[in-house]
């Protein structure tokens, strides 16, 4: 472990904008659904984010725009001022740690369902396209309807929702954010030509497609500052019924775009297959015409982590459930410690158990020299 610190690896510090992240390990975001009534963020979250503080950054998990924007049950809002109070205790929490923490902006756009929507009304989309699969709802599980698609004057009123969003999530006490727009939710759905078969300035071609993106990222950098605003794209994953007919195409012209603006970083996700060659994939080619920070994601471990940012692959690495289970990964991943097991049963909803209760490492290292002294005065 001592060679890995005398070169560029996770462990190294980096400057990413105005912030100077202790090394480039990241909390990525990972939906949990602890949100109380009105879609508040309870104390326990605030708890659960300031446990992984020893993060280079974290990003919280996503956060709908707007009562539009919610697809999923007990999942957090910036959207009003009960909202911003309960990220306040978040955000308070992380930087008493010492922490840098980013929230990530969401709209889901048709993965929703009308029993989560305003009024009963359909989800939005693009295009009138039904995804495959069900919805997660307050009644269970219910089929995905077929969406309404966006009036082109309605497309200005959910850039401004991102916009709203990202002052209150100022307010709140955020260093920065990030828009979502991957994994098939409402931006990546215009990005997409399996999902967008619009004829007017927002569908078509490549850069029409990707106009919703840009204009987002123009409000929310308006709001912020672009070296404070991260992006956050998936180019191949098939979640949530996605598809595009030329995705190296798609994201490189995306990724180019967003060089226009000097954004924190370009965060991709694309999990690493053994069998994958680094040519067939897409995340190679982003980090090639993308200029700024390059942040990647997709089940990388220690090893395949430093590999990327001794490389020059990347700058920074985010990991999800590795630090879901995990509070101080950093320190375990420096030592070489092992550990905690996920449980898959607490990932979504619930209480602090599977949430707050994983051990940190001293916590396991005493438990087992508990055991061990036991079983030492049972023996003598």
């Amino acid at each position: 472990m001592k060679a890995l610190l005398t070169e560029i690896s996770l462990f190294s510090a980096f400057d990413l904008g105005p912030l100077g992240l202790a090394n480039r390990i990241v909390m990525a975001p990972m939906t949990r659904s602890r949100a109380g009534a009105g879609n508040v963020p309870q104390p326990v979250s605030a708890e659960y984010y300031a446990q992984r503080a020893s993060a280079g950054l974290i990003i919280t998990e996503a956060t709908q725009v707007s009562a539009q924007g919610v697809g999923y049950t007990s999942t957090p809002g910036i959207h009003t001022r009960q909202q911003v109070e309960g990220w306040k205790a978040v955000t308070q929490a992380v930087h008493r740690r010492g922490g840098t923490v980013f929230l990530q902006l969401w709209h889901v756009g048709r993965i929703s369902h009308p029993s989560l929507q305003p009024d009963g009304g359909l989800p939005v989309a693009p295009s009138a396209v039904k995804p495959r699969g069900e919805a997660y709802t307050y009644q269970g599980l219910q089929p995905f309807v077929t969406p309404r698609a966006l009036e082109t004057d309605e497309i200005p009123e959910v850039i401004e929702q991102f916009r709203s969003a990202a002052r209150y999530a100022r307010e709140a006490g955020f260093d920065g954010v990030e828009i979502h727009a991957a994994n098939g939710y409402l931006i990546d759905q215009f990005l997409r030509d399996g999902t967008n078969h619009r004829t007017d300035r927002y569908g078509g071609s490549i850069s029409s497609r990707v106009r919703l993106l840009i204009e987002v990222t123009e409000a929310v950098s308006a709001a912020w500052g672009s070296e404070r605003v991260g992006v956050r794209l998936s180019p191949t994953s098939t979640f949530n019924d996605m598809s595009d007919s030329d995705p190296a195409a798609t994201f490189a012209y995306t990724a180019r775009r967003l060089n226009e603006y000097g954004i924190a970083y370009l965060h991709v996700i694309e999990p690493v297959f053994p069998d994958v060659p680094e040519d067939e994939r897409v995340t190679p080619r982003l980090r090639q015409v993308f200029e700024g920070p390059f942040m990647v994601n997709g089940g990388y471990d220690v090893a395949s982590g430093h590999e990327a940012i001794a490389s020059g692959r990347a700058d920074l690495v985010s990991f999800g459930v590795l630090f879901l289970a995990n509070p101080d990964l950093p320190r375990r991943f420096a030592i070489g410690a092992s550990l905690n097991t996920p449980d898959p049963s607490t990932f979504y909803g619930g209480d602090g158990r599977g949430y707050t209760d994983y051990p940190f490492l001293e916590a396991s290292m005493n438990a087992a020299r508990c055991v061990l002294e036991e079983a030492c005065n049972t023996a003598s």
